[in-house]
């Protein structure tokens, strides 16, 4: 295996994290917390391992461009830049909803969870589509 593995794998990572995102939302909608927390560590578990591939390809690769033009260029540079100010933001607002789901403090968990989760759900599948944009729907070389 090399880096040049990872991208799939990224991809999966960020796929398994929305699938975990979602079953949480289903889960605390039904009340079952205990499996809602299961399914909120899994997917900080998954992103977190998806953050450390991530940034392993690209401080080993480098910059992947694009190679679609015409419209599907701004589609994709579009869901790129909010993916990317997104993912960004995520980071500390997903330690702080489970840190404070850890430890309890259900309101002021409920209270940033309604901002958390919409974020993350749309950075782990932006993350899937930018995957299949770049290397399955127009990647490099084929145009």
């Amino acid at each position: 295996m090399t880096v040049y593995d990872l991208p799939p794998i990224n991809a999966s990572l960020n796929g398994l994290s929305a699938i975990f995102l979602a079953a949480g939302f289903v889960f605390i909608r039904r009340k079952n917390v205990p499996a809602h927390r299961r399914c909120m560590i899994s997917a900080f578990a998954t992103s977190a391992i998806f953050l450390a591939c991530y940034l392993t390809y690209h401080f080993s690769v480098g910059v992947t461009k694009f190679p679609g033009q015409g419209w599907i260029w701004w589609v994709y540079i579009i869901m790129l830049i909010s993916h990317i100010i997104l993912a960004v933001t995520i980071l500390p607002l997903a330690i702080i909803t489970l840190s404070r789901g850890l430890r309890d403090r259900i309101e002021s968990h409920r209270k940033i969870a309604r901002w958390t989760w919409p974020i993350w759900m749309y950075v782990s599948v932006t993350g899937v589509l930018v995957y299949l944009m770049l290397y399955h729907l127009y990647p490099a070389g084929k145009q």
